[in-house]
């Protein structure tokens, strides 16, 4: 009780303690919120790559036919819930004179899409249509014999200020013709020799739809059409439809390793009986989870915040030094405190406590206050980015830079909690000095005249 007392005491009479709770609590919302912001882009990184693609991602390395059975055949195993096949190609928009953009082309699904994935909140038009997304064209009368849809970022560029999509430019754009140049290489045998050609494919359709994923390079690249459409396009002469990804999405409860074993196992006979491709094929197809094939950036976005958080770690090193001032300075001024403590017994661990124990008080008090104002900016990241571009005119985030439409304010708790502990340990850390010197205090000397 009496150290309890004495640190009450020294924290209402020694104003100048308030500047060591404030450095604390400033030093732990500074590392609170770099560390949550950098976490929050992770994972919305990650997540952002299972919304638009599943759970699980197999890619071939070649094309291949036959697989509404392969996805039955995975739907047969217990450990997928819904699986969706994808075929890719590059190309140029021509959305009018002057308007050619290159886009990557992906020919889907749209209804099981959305039963992998978020796909149906992503879409300006349907989003809240009910049934299943679809490529039909309403009030069909253009050329073209089948929609698309197209990223918000191809038709329009976000606002430099404001960082929002042009809605009306959106509107205008839905029952637009457009034009999609691509290539296919196709096969001939002369003279018994095969040959591979590259020949330049057309295919007009009607934009139906816009996409908005939240994600800018998605956004900005994309175009889906039908996938038997796309592939009637680029491989004419097949009688059957190729695809070359397959996107999953797991039942819930089923373990990734397990899952992925299953997945793979279905494939390797799917591919031998079915397909009859050879060892070296089957070996070569890639499959992995969304957030698996990120992991590449993933791994470098977390040494950067390591890094940043180093350098903020070393710089509010300061806090250690500045308690360890003002705590000295306590010390000396309370002498006479110490020496009358110290006649009566105590012993000199007992004083070292006090200082020490005052140190991890004051360091508990700023990191509590640090961590609730922390919050409070990570909470609310995007309304005062928002305010300080109506202010001064700065925008600090752009979805054309920074990917995400809005920046992500997840609260990381686990290094919240290591900040907190750090904080207090370096509080403890600056009155230990000050506390040995307490300690040291002979009491004959301090009262000898008092």
């Amino acid at each position: 009780m009496l150290k309890l007392f004495l640190w009450l005491r020294y924290l209402r009479k020694k104003k100048i303690v308030y500047m060591s709770i404030a450095a604390v609590a400033l030093s732990v919302s500074l590392l609170f919120v770099v560390a949550s912001l950098f976490t929050g882009f992770i994972k919305a990184f990650e997540q952002s790559a299972v919304e638009t693609m599943g759970d699980v991602v197999l890619s071939a390395p070649i094309k291949f036919a036959k697989y509404p059975l392969f996805i039955k055949r995975l739907e047969q195993t217990g450990a997928v819930d819904a699986a969706t096949a994808t075929l890719s190609a590059q190309g140029l928009l021509h959305l009018g004179k002057g308007n050619v953009r290159a886009v990557n082309i992906w020919g889907i699904e749209p209804g099981r899409r959305a039963k992998v994935t978020n796909y149906k909140q992503f879409l300006h038009r349907q989003r809240d249509l009910p049934g299943e997304p679809n490529f039909d064209v309403p009030n069909q009368q253009a050329s073209a014999t089948f929609g698309g849809f197209v990223g918000i970022a191809v038709v329009t560029e976000p606002d430099e200020k404001t960082d929002e999509y042009d809605k009306n430019a959106v509107k205008a754009i839905f029952g637009q013709d457009a034009v999609l140049t691509t290539a296919a290489i196709s096969q001939t045998e002369e003279s018994k020799n095969t040959t591979a050609q590259v020949k330049r494919r057309t295919v007009k359709f009607i934009i139906t739809d816009i996409v908005e994923t939240g994600v800018y390079e998605l956004d900005k690249r994309f175009v889906y059409l039908p996938l038997e459409e796309l592939q009637r396009a680029l491989y004419p002469n097949e009688q059957e439809p190729l695809v070359d990804q397959i996107q999953i999405k797991l039942a819930d409860g089923i373990q990734i390793d397990n899952a992925l074993a299953q997945i793979r196992g279905v494939w390797q006979v799917f591919a031998e009986e079915q397909l009859e491709w050879a060892p070296y094929l089957i070996k070569y197809t890639n499959i992995e989870t969304a957030r698996q094939m990120q992991s590449r950036y993933i791994a470098e976005l977390r040494k950067q915040m390591g890094v940043l958080l180093l350098i903020f770690g070393v710089v509010d090193c300061s806090v250690i030094v500045l308690i360890f001032c003002i705590f000295y300075m306590i010390v000396m001024t309370r002498r006479k405190d110490i020496a009358i403590i110290k006649s009566c017994g105590t012993a000199s661990s007992s004083v070292i406590f006090v200082f020490v124990g005052f140190g991890v008080f004051v360091g508990v008090i700023g990191a509590a206050l640090g961590t609730a104002l922390g919050y409070i900016i990570t909470k609310n990241i995007n309304t005062i980015e928002q305010w300080i571009r109506v202010i001064f005119g700065l925008k600090l985030w752009k979805s054309s830079v920074y990917m995400f439409s809005r920046i992500p304010n997840d609260v990381n708790w686990p290094s919240a909690l290591q900040i907190v502990l750090l904080a207090v340990a370096a509080a403890a850390i600056g009155a230990l000095i000050p506390a040995i010197v307490a300690a040291r205090t002979r009491p004959v000397e301090i009262l000898r005249y008092e």
